[in-house]
């Protein structure tokens, strides 16, 4: 199974490595190796080439927005004026740039940009779409649909056989 095939194949070992540092990438790395019956040392060596590869992008901590004072959860669907490569880059960048913003996904629809944002109250959203929407020429339109429940949040990739429905 070539996943990478100008880097490298990703295999067994990998995606299980994977795997278990996707649930917690602070897992030491020796039980790492025991769980995927490798050496500490080979288990290392993976990571390191995962990490070189782009494979792994980052380590992180996962938050709790409302326990750090952003509760609220957004989501927005964005309108472009014109996807002319200038204006359109712009505004990527603007998207970039905004610490509000979590996630920000150039899709194809009814909407341009799809984009995730966490703040702290329905005032800091307001000035933030006056910053990134309102006052952006790029911007047609944009809706907005606040988040009443968080139901699933996940940025874990699956890297293992899809598993079966249960019967």
């Amino acid at each position: 199974m070539s996943i990478l095939p100008d880097r490298g194949e990703l295999d067994r070992f990998d995606l299980d490595i994977l795997a278990i540092l996707q649930g917690d990438a602070r897992t030491p790395q020796r039980l790492i190796a025991q769980a995927v019956n490798l050496s500490t040392p080979a288990v290392q060596r993976r990571i390191r080439r995962l990490e070189d590869t782009g494979v792994i992008l980052r380590n992180a901590a996962v938050l709790d927005p409302a326990r750090v004072g952003r509760p609220i959860t957004i989501l927005v669907a964005v309108e472009v004026e014109s996807e002319q490569s200038a204006p359109l880059d712009a505004t990527r960048l603007a998207f970039a740039a905004a610490p509000e913003v979590q996630q920000c996904y150039y899709v194809t629809g009814e909407a341009d940009f799809i984009l995730i944002l966490t703040v702290p109250d329905m005032a800091a959203y307001q000035a933030l779409t006056r910053r990134l929407f309102l006052d952006n020429p790029n911007i047609r339109r944009f809706r907005t649909f606040v988040a009443m429940e968080r139901v699933k949040v996940d940025l874990a990739v699956p890297v293992g056989p899809m598993p079966c429905p249960p019967c």
